[in-house]
This record gives structure tokens, C-alpha cells and sequence, in this order.
């Protein structure tokens, strides 16, 4: 009897192991902006719960926001409020997304480092960005084509620079749709004439930010909204966050969380 009891019980405890195992893994993915805070908040928890293992993966807001609402990640990474027709979406899934901002954010508008223009307006990057202004000597720079680089329509990034700074103009069509922030800069970096947008944590020595309506982006023109392009960068769950996936999210908004997002080159919430 006694045997049996034992051979039950291991039986029991080596089929629970992969299921409690299975049970602390949590996936995320979406928005190339947010990716990097993710990885090094993800990194940072895992060194504090060695038992959580997180996948992060990037692929565009929408791809992340897909994902949630096909029940295959628990948080889907976004740098754009979710629409209403994907929430829509997501409640006839039986999906109940639930927002969480965990960083703040400037679109920074970026040209080559060998552009001498400092300054564009809103107005000056909409004409741009639809072919309207298509030489740099336009808006005080020097003679030479505007290359427009953007990212493309699975970026949430490109769907707040379309609302804020484009109105919901169409960009024009010669324009090069890039799928991450680091493909804008590497391109506008490398290209003499051209213009992008990327957040605030992708900047490098290889491009120049240039100020827009004489604001350029910092942590007291982000949070005060005074730069006009701002946002807030956010991850979602199916729900209220409980769990490893409530852990997680609220150590990216504890204060060590916030010291990440900084280091990562964003703006902290507080």
C-alpha cells in the first residue's frame, strides 16, 4: 500500500511540474518603442523571480495588439491607445483588454546629422510628410530632395504621428515604410535629405533632432505635453493584470521599474 502511495504521489508531482512550470512563462509582444523597456524590465524582474521566465518579441503595436486578442501573449506592448474597433474586436473574442502606461514618450523628428535645418513646424512637417514640401531649401535648409522616411501602418508610432502631426493626411506614396524605430534611424542616418520619427530611446549620434514649434522633446516638454508630440507608451492585458503579469507590470511602474525606463532613454510616468 505504502508503495502505491509513493508511486501516486510521483506520478502526481512529475505531471504538476511542467504545468506549474508552463504556468510562470508570460510572453509579450508588439511595439518596437516599447521593446527595449520591456527586454531590460524583463531581464531586471527575472534576476528578482528566477522561477518567471519572459519571452519579449517587437513586430509593431498591431501585431501585439493581434496577439492579445488571439489569446496568444498575455500583454501586448503598445505605443498607441488600442481603437475602438479592436477593443470591439477583442470583446467578441471574449477578450477583455485592460491598459497599463508604463512610460511617456516624444515622437523625435530626426534628419542627418549634416542637415543645418533646427527647427520645423507642425504645419511644415505635414506638407513634408505629404509631398507638398519636397525640397529642404523650403524650410531653410539647403538645396537638396527631402527623402521622407516613415514607419509602417503596424507601428503605433506611425498611428500617433499621423493623428498629431498629420491629421490623418495620407503620407506620400514614394515615402519608405520601415518596420522598427531602429531601421528609421539607421536610413535617415545613412541618407543625406531625409526625415523620420522614432521615440525618444532610439535616438543616436547618427541623426540630429531638430525641435518642433521651437519645443524639442525633453522630460519637462513630455510631461507638461508642451512638446507636440507626445504620448504615453502602454502595455495590455486580457483584464485586470493578476499574477506573474500584475508582478511584472506593477515592478515597471514601481520606482527601480521608472530608473529602467530613464536608463532606456524615455520619460518616466511621475
Amino acid at each position: 500500500m505504502k508503495n502505491r502511495l509513493f508511486i501516486l504521489a510521483l506520478v502526481i508531482s512529475l505531471i504538476s511540474i511542467p504545468l506549474l512550470a508552463k504556468g510562470r512563462q508570460l510572453t509579450c509582444s508588439g511595439s518596437t518603442t516599447v521593446l527595449p523597456i520591456a527586454q531590460a524590465t524583463a531581464e531586471a524582474f527575472m534576476d528578482l523571480h528566477p522561477e518567471v521566465n519572459i519571452s519579449v518579441r517587437g513586430g509593431g503595436s498591431g501585431v501585439g495588439i493581434a496577439a492579445l486578442q488571439n489569446g496568444t501573449v498575455q500583454i501586448a506592448n503598445s505605443s498607441r491607445p488600442m481603437k475602438a474597433k479592436e477593443i470591439t474586436q477583442a470583446r467578441s473574442k471574449g477578450i477583455n483588454p485592460t491598459p497599463y502606461a508604463i512610460a511617456l514618450d516624444g515622437i523625435a523628428i530626426v534628419v542627418n546629422d549634416k542637415n543645418p535645418v533646427k527647427n520645423l513646424t507642425i504645419a511644415q512637417i505635414k506638407d513634408i510628410y505629404t509631398g507638398k514640401i519636397k525640397d529642404w531649401s523650403q524650410v531653410g535648409g539647403a538645396r537638396l530632395p527631402i527623402v521622407v522616411v516613415s514607419r509602417d501602418v503596424a507601428s503605433g508610432t506611425f498611428e500617433v504621428f499621423n493623428e498629431k502631426a498629420l491629421s490623418g493626411s495620407k503620407v506620400i506614396s514614394s515615402a519608405q515604410l520601415l518596420a522598427s524605430n531602429n531601421a528609421v534611424a539607421s536610413t535617415v542616418g545613412n541618407t543625406p535629405g531625409a526625415i523620420g520619427y522614432i521615440g525618444l530611446g532610439y535616438l543616436t549620434k547618427d541623426v540630429k533632432l531638430v525641435s518642433v514649434n521651437g519645443t524639442m522633446p525633453s522630460e519637462k516638454t513630455v510631461k507638461d505635453n508642451t512638446y507636440k508630440l507626445s504620448r504615453k507608451l502602454y502595455m495590455y492585458t486580457n483584464g485586470k493584470a493578476a499574477g506573474d503579469v500584475n508582478r511584472y507590470i506593477s515592478f515597471i511602474q514601481s520606482a527601480a521599474g521608472q530608473k529602467i525606463v530613464k536608463d532606456q532613454g524615455f520619460v518616466t510616468l511621475n
